[in-house]
């Protein structure tokens, strides 16, 4: 379950961080699929790289909504500032979620994203379209950041 204070310091630290920029994009139409086997089957644009970074180069009207588990955005990264409401989520936290901005969903190739991004539509938001984090980063994309994970602490050893 989402905690509603939990979420709005996010949106609010992600708001923040947004600095420069001020209009909407065009935005490319990448509909077509990575591979034969990867359909694309949402109504949602599916982006590529170049589309991706001109909507990153204009943040002030831009929220990027990672809806991807925590251990997923620690291993593979995501953009620098972003929402993160899992897909399962995503629903019960709409009234969280800025209605002035143009969204970006985000997942690793994706169709979660674009599964968010039909959703978000659906209920009134502005969605530029979705974007898969690995697949951004094999068309050469280089705005992803790694989190950090801390190192676990050394277990104390027992006294001789």
């Amino acid at each position: 379950m989402i905690h509603s204070k939990s979420l709005l310091a996010a949106v609010i630290l992600g708001l923040a961080a947004s600095v420069s920029g001020a209009q909407t994009p065009a935005v490319a139409n990448a509909n077509a699929p990575a591979t034969a086997t990867d359909a694309w089957t949402h109504k949602t644009k599916r982006l590529d790289r170049a589309a991706v970074d001109a909507l990153l180069a204009r943040p002030q009207k831009l929220v990027v909504i990672d809806v991807r588990r925590p251990d997923e955005l620690t291993a593979k990264g995501s953009f620098p500032v972003y929402l993160n409401i899992q897909a399962k989520q995503l629903e019960s936290a709409l009234p969280y979620i800025p209605k002035d901005r143009v969204i970006l969903t985000v997942s690793n190739h994706a169709h979660r994203a674009g599964d968010a991004g039909d959703l978000l539509t659906n209920k009134g938001f502005k969605v530029a379209g979705a974007t898969g984090s690995e697949d951004y980063e094999a068309q050469g994309g280089t705005a992803l950041v790694r989190i950090p994970v801390p190192a676990k602490p050394a277990s104390a050893s027992a006294a001789p």
